[in-house]
């Protein structure tokens, strides 16, 4: 079905943003760059809401990985309802 393929493909490139998003903090990239900016306007809408309720662990960000989390799940409740 369209509409399930359609949102497999959606849920998987979100993902990779973010994972591309977390990854590319590691490594002293200008902010102003251009692949910066674009994983930034696509993930932040995702990733800001999250980061209001997971609280940080130290240094540490868990709110990438929540957010594929619930992708997930977002997508095999949405695949149940079309099947």
């Amino acid at each position: 079905m369209f509409i399930i393929n359609f949102i497999d493909i959606l849920v998987q490139i979100l993902a990779f943003a973010i994972i591309a998003r977390a990854v590319l903090t590691w490594f002293p990239i200008k902010p102003n760059n251009v692949l910066v900016v674009f994983l930034f306007q696509v993930t932040e809408p995702i990733l800001a809401p999250l980061r209001r309720v997971v609280p940080r662990l130290g240094m540490l960000d868990l709110t990438p990985l929540i957010a594929i989390v619930l992708l997930q799940i977002t997508a095999g409740l949405i695949r149940r309802l079309f099947t």
